[in-house]
């Protein structure tokens, strides 16, 4: 026979249920809480693949650096002086030449009949020139005899009238016949003295003649001259001491044999491989802290040649602007034209400033975060770094690390979510 059960303790074990689920309840609820709360476990970095650098206080030097080629400060391009087709080409690119070294050889017929005719041209001015001197010297010296013949009967008529003159005085002699001695002899001084006018105006015109004709005569021999030079120049030569760069029609074409030009074409190109600048390609962003003499340096690859800014391009092209850099010692062994070197110009020398090491991420005057190593290179810690000026290899600290501190200077994008890593093995550089 079934007991009845007690109300009491049926509302007793449904109180008691109730409140078991109900601090079920909030026991997952805290939980859960607690759960979302907790922060990420720190993820484990190599610590020996980090690139790591100590916070340091001194004398900073800001510096520039760009890609760039060596590029010869004197480059002769050599232009055909004369239209001619091509009959040779001696030397080929890269030979070394002198001045005087035939580069090409040309030909052409008009031009050697120009010189033909200059010449043939200043011949016949000069038979001209020798014909007039003969002419006219033959009429000088009819002239001077015919005033030495006047001058000569002038001084005997004088003579006769002044006998005249004494006789008369003793009436030896009539007055008539006196006074037409003396007209005699008046009349013969004045025509010695249109005699001595006139070879004084021959004299004259002889002169201005003999210059007109000796005028065309320099005339031809400049067409000779002029001529001559162009026949010459058939005979390209390199002008200078060098190296023969190339044989460059200007359009990408290279000159051959057969082929004709045109007067002022560049056929050829020397350049003096011993004087050479560097052109370096500087960012946009960098070259507003270049300037005109400022130091520098060049790397070739075989050893590195100090040298200083000497131009800045006033155009950018692809967002870098051309800075020539003079050399201020000699090339290294191997040095040439076209060669690719590394540049790089001294802006700025920051004294007792904080800095450290150049890092993969961030510019100057920004602020950003960076994984401080803890002293036993076991962790690293994210913190705020206010960043200056910049160099190549080198950053201003302007707050968020003291001198001493190690930071972790290689890319960290990857812990970007954490405030903490941890390092295995530790970081050995800074023990």
């Amino acid at each position: 026979m079934d007991k009845a059960r007690d109300p009491n303790f049926l509302k007793q074990r449904r109180l008691k249920r109730i409140i078991m689920g109900a601090i079920a309840a909030i026991v997952v609820v805290v939980v859960s809480v607690a759960v979302s709360r907790l922060k990420p476990a720190a993820p484990t970095v190599d610590g020996g693949s980090v690139w790591p650098e100590q916070v340091k206080r001194g004398t900073m030097v800001r510096q520039v650096h760009a890609l760039g080629t060596l590029v010869p400060e004197e480059v002769r391009t050599i232009p055909a002086i004369s239209a001619g087709r091509v009959e040779a080409i001696p030397v080929l690119p890269g030979s070394p030449v002198k001045a005087n070294t035939l580069l090409v050889k040309l030909s052409d017929p008009t031009t050697v009949k120009g010189l033909g005719d200059a010449k043939a041209a200043l011949a016949g001015a000069e038979a001209d020139l020798a014909n007039l001197k003969a002419t006219l010297q033959t009429a000088l010296l009819a002239q001077r005899s015919t005033l030495a013949n006047l001058e000569s009967e002038s001084h005997q008529a004088s003579m006769v009238s002044e006998i005249d003159q004494g006789m008369l005085a003793k009436n030896l002699v009539a007055t008539l016949d006196a006074k037409t001695d003396a007209d005699k002899a008046e009349a013969l001084k004045q025509q010695v003295a249109l005699g001595q006018e006139q070879l004084a105006s021959m004299a004259a015109s002889d002169s201005a003649q003999i210059a007109s004709a000796q005028a065309k005569v320099d005339q031809q021999k400049n067409q000779v001259v002029l001529a001559q030079s162009l026949v010459d120049s058939l005979d390209v030569r390199a002008g200078i001491d060098g190296i023969l760069e190339g044989l460059d029609l200007g359009n990408g074409a290279t000159l051959q044999v057969g082929q004709y030009v045109t007067v002022g074409t560049a056929v050829a190109k020397v350049v003096q491989p011993e004087k050479l600048k560097a052109t370096i390609k500087v960012a946009e962003t960098d070259v507003r802290d270049v300037a005109i003499g400022q130091s520098a340096s060049v790397d070739t690859h075989n050893g590195i040649v100090p040298g200083h800014v000497m131009r800045i391009d006033p155009n950018s092209q692809n967002g870098t602007v051309n800075v020539d850099v003079a050399l201020d010692g000699p090339p290294p062994p191997g040095a040439r034209a076209d060669l690719s070197v590394d540049g790089v110009v001294n802006i700025e020398t920051l004294n007792n400033v904080v800095y450290v090491g150049r890092p993969a991420f961030g510019a100057p005057n920004q602020t950003v975060s960076m994984f401080k190593i803890s002293p036993d290179g076991k962790t690293g810690t994210r913190v705020k770094v206010e960043l200056g000026k910049a160099s190549v290899n080198t950053i201003q600290i302007i707050r968020g690390l003291n001198v001493g501190d190690w930071v972790v200077l290689s890319d960290t994008s990857a812990q970007d979510g954490f405030d903490e890593i941890r390092f295995s093995p530790p970081v050995a550089a800074v023990h």
